[in-house]
């Protein structure tokens, strides 16, 4: 089985400095992949930086 780190919506909001909402919309319209546990999303650390760096302006 594969070792992932997660992030919970609320740490990727604090490192992004944005609201958790947009955290949330990203995740809705598939631009952040993340999986349900319960009530809360969990987003793998390679698939943050995967859609940080597909997004980023050059």
């Amino acid at each position: 089985m594969n070792n992932h780190d997660f992030y919970l919506v609320e740490e990727l909001a604090d490192k992004l400095r944005v609201n958790k909402m947009t955290i949330y919309r990203w995740i809705k319209a598939g631009k952040l992949p993340a999986v349900k546990v319960g009530k809360d999303y969990r987003i793998t650390k390679e698939d943050f930086e995967r859609a940080i760096s597909e997004h980023i302006t050059k």
